[in-house]
């Protein structure tokens, strides 16, 4: 008998502002600059995983607008889902998960983060949901 493969599943907010700027947290453990997320657990729904995901690693609580992205990690068997996001109320602190949180544009996006991580939030200002494969920092060929 054979053992089939096993994925994790992980979900992440796009919070975007009046502005079009995106509340993007620095990882403690690995100070990449990335999207409030986490692995979902058993018994939620992917947006309650979302709302707490980013109510954990930021303070503010989120209204989950839409799906904007599937994106396969290859290297670690993750598929994370992820969604767009409005701030409902909460202001920004500081947790055990992010040394550093904050509202960045488009552009410092770009230059920020990690080709697999900037084109998630890029794709959160798409009309079509797009689905992705990463090898946990550049964007695998289609």
């Amino acid at each position: 008998m054979s053992s089939t493969p096993k994925h994790s599943v992980s979900v992440a907010g796009i919070v975007v502002d009046d502005e079009d700027r995106v509340l993007v947290i620095r990882r403690q453990d690995t100070g990449d600059w990335q999207a409030p997320g986490g692995v979902l657990e058993l018994e939620e729904s992917f947006e309650d995983g979302v709302r707490r995901e980013v109510a954990e690693e930021t303070g503010v609580a989120v209204d989950v607008e839409r799906l904007t992205g599937v994106y396969k990690n290859l290297s670690r068997g993750i598929v994370a889902l992820v969604f767009r996001c409005k701030a409902l109320s909460g202001s920004v602190s500081s947790t055990d998960e992010a040394s550093e949180i904050r509202w960045m544009t488009r552009d410092e996006v770009r230059e920020l983060m990690s080709p697999a991580f900037a084109v998630r939030v890029l794709d959160a200002f798409e009309d079509v949901t797009q689905v992705r494969a990463h090898d946990g920092v550049n964007l695998a060929s289609a």
